[in-house]
């Protein structure tokens, strides 16, 4: 079948190794002391076998969360953030099948507005992308305001994916990936409904990866709050209900049921093909997670709601 699959992801192709950054073993790299892994980032050719299998036709690619570096200091972040998007890009030179998305760190909003003025109208990067909760600032916060404007006015598509919990609660049972990772998603989400960015800016387009989160097992508990004027809650906000609406889903939830609430909970026109791949906790085919509603459905996501979001 025809699609896409919006969430899948590379290592950037280094040359120079910026500092924090070491060879490993296998030809992968260390990344502040930590190896970067699955060996399968490294190797854009099975991405294109990973499509050949799924029968699709192109990926989007992002980096991994182990390479969003968030802790870095202010002064170090725009010359690595730099390093990273020229290497992706570098990673999927010659692989026309595959579109980069170029990393942002909204945990420095001066630094990723310059670096978005930079590869903004760079026609090799599919959109952008960037941390969902982790260490960035709320994306509420006022300082972000530029970069929504001129991703509105540029219609460039926003893949948030979400950086690894500050919470040391979920240090056991591999929890910083299994509720860390949706948890935070709702936070960066959360953000962007209460601050009212997704109002003033209805032409942002923002791509949750992971079936949104926990956003939407909460969007019904969201409008309760805003209903019943919960401390806090901005008064006159638009309905939570209806501005979670203006956000777009993958289909990674690996439960039909929850596929199926998102698309209650987003719309069906916003749900695209995502697998994650090449981690464990990805799918090896992505519209089968969407079968059981259909082939026009499947179809739709694949293609027609992928293109849409692309602008393709």
């Amino acid at each position: 079948m025809p699609g896409h699959d919006l969430h899948t992801h590379l290592a950037p192709a280094l040359g120079t190794l910026p500092p924090g950054i070491d060879r490993a073993q296998g030809g992968t790299l260390a990344v502040d002391g930590r190896p970067a892994g699955p060996a399968d980032l490294y190797r854009p050719e099975r991405l294109e076998e990973h499509l050949d299998k799924a029968g699709l036709d192109r990926a989007v690619v992002s980096l991994p969360p182990p390479f969003f570096r968030q802790g870095l200091p202010v002064e170090w972040a725009p010359a690595w953030v730099r390093a990273a998007n020229d290497g992706l890009l570098a990673a999927v030179a010659g692989f026309p099948r595959l579109a980069a998305l170029a990393y942002l760190p909204l945990e420095h909003p001066a630094e990723a507005l310059a670096e978005y003025r930079r590869v903004g109208g760079d026609g090799r990067f599919a959109g952008v992308a960037a941390a969902a909760g982790g260490r960035s600032v709320s994306l509420a916060d006022s300082r972000l305001e530029p970069l929504w404007a001129a991703l509105e006015a540029d219609r460039r598509m926003l893949l948030l994916h979400p950086a690894p919990s500050p919470d040391a609660r979920l240090r056991e049972f591999y929890l910083e990936n299994l509720l860390g990772n949706p948890s935070e998603t709702g936070v960066a989400a959360a953000q962007l409904v209460f601050g009212g960015v997704l109002s003033r800016h209805p032409g942002l387009k923002v791509l949750l990866v992971h079936c949104g989160g926990v956003v939407p097992a909460v969007a019904g508990r969201w409008q309760r709050g805003a209903d019943t004027s919960r401390p806090g809650v901005p008064p006159g906000i638009e309905a939570p209900a209806r501005a979670v609406r203006r956000l777009h889903v993958d289909c990674l939830a690996h439960d039909p049921a929850v596929v199926d609430l998102a698309v209650s909970t987003f719309g069906d026109d916003r749900m695209v093909l995502g697998s994650d791949w090449p981690f464990p906790m990805g799918a090896a085919d992505p519209a089968a997670l969407v079968a059981h509603r259909g082939a026009a459905f499947t179809r739709r996501v694949a293609v027609g709601n992928a293109e849409a979001l692309l602008g393709w």
